[in-house]
């Protein structure tokens, strides 16, 4: 029998979940809720769901779980409501951006016994799943260091700066769960610093464009992570793990992988340039994985406690920019 599923929030991202949804045998997309209601019934009708407010979905018997996909402010609120009424939950970062309403969340989740799983699809993608199997695999020792690139094609509007919780909170955030993923151990001290090099607008919203952070683990294993929010040639993402027997590495994503020769030199297609084609894959692999996890197939994860452990870096590297030291992640 398939697995009754709601998607909270019919935008971009809720369109690509309810998607991978329909696509997916072991489940079916019951109902979509939007406050926009134009939104919600054209998403709806195209995957044959019914339109239904959040009340009456977390009532209803034919949801099983929930996958919220609504602004960042709505979601420990969500996520508690949907604990409590029963349903297993899909949320995508963060959980909140305060760490305290994080572990308050985190607390009605673990009171209710509900299961809940945090959007840090990078985890998923095929190259970075290769990446990590390498390593687990041991094929290049003991990891040592780690360097994580990635830079925007450019700058998001200010009015989404403003409500974003900032570079840290909004774009690092990703590196900081997949350096967690990849170095094995759990991240101690941070050391960052942080620029307006790319838009004054951003600078004007108390946020930054640039950004460097050094990541440092008990045995000393280090992660390098560059950010920036404008990268000319395309939506710049590449990860290098340097190990005690070896070096593994995950290349940016092309339109093709091909390279062209002539007497002019040697050229190659552009980069993917939006988060939502060079992730497409990412994407489809996390709800896969989330309706697995709850046919019991597989482990449920990330989990809500790797989304605070991620925003609590995040704390720290803005708490380094601030007061130029390196920071101890907070613990508990």
């Amino acid at each position: 029998m398939s697995i009754g599923l709601a998607v909270l929030g019919a935008g971009r991202i809720g369109q690509i979940h309810a998607r991978t949804i329909s696509q997916e045998p072991a489940a079916r997309l019951v109902a979509v809720a939007d406050t926009f209601g134009l939104a919600a019934r054209a998403l709806a009708a195209e995957h044959g769901a019914q339109v239904r407010d959040i009340d009456t979905i977390l009532a209803s018997e034919d949801v099983e779980a929930v996958v919220i996909c609504t602004p960042t402010d709505t979601h420990a609120e969500l996520i508690e409501r949907a604990a409590r009424a029963g349903k297993a939950i899909f949320c995508e970062k963060p959980i909140d951006l305060d760490p305290a309403r994080a572990r308050a969340c985190l607390q009605v989740v673990e009171e209710t016994g509900a299961w809940l799983m945090v959007g840090f699809n990078r985890r998923f993608d095929p190259h970075f799943r290769a990446l990590k199997e390498a390593i687990d695999a041991g094929r290049i020792g003991e990891v040592e260091m780690i360097t994580i690139t990635s830079r925007d094609p450019g700058p998001p509007p200010a009015e989404y700066i403003r409500s974003s919780g900032g570079i840290f909170k909004d774009m690092t955030i990703h590196d900081f769960d997949m350096a967690r993923f990849l170095l094995g151990e759990e991240v101690e001290s941070v050391m960052a610093r942080a620029s307006v090099l790319v838009d004054p607008a951003i600078g004007e919203c108390g946020d930054f464009d640039s950004a460097s952070v050094i990541l440092t683990t008990a045995s000393g294993r280090q992660c390098l992570i560059s950010n920036s929010r404008r990268a000319t040639y395309g939506y710049d993402q590449r990860i290098e793990v340097h190990g005690s027997a070896g070096m593994v590495q995950a290349m940016n994503q092309r339109e093709a992988d091909i390279e062209v020769a002539t007497a002019e030199g040697f050229t190659r297609p552009p980069l993917l340039d939006f988060f939502m084609t060079r992730y497409t894959a990412a994407y489809s692999a996390e709800i896969y994985n989330f309706i697995a996890a709850l046919a019991g197939v597989v482990e449920m994860s990330p989990g809500g406690e790797d989304g605070l452990r991620a925003l609590l870096i995040a704390e720290a590297a803005l708490q380094s920019v601030r007061e130029g030291r390196a920071v101890t992640v907070a613990r508990d």
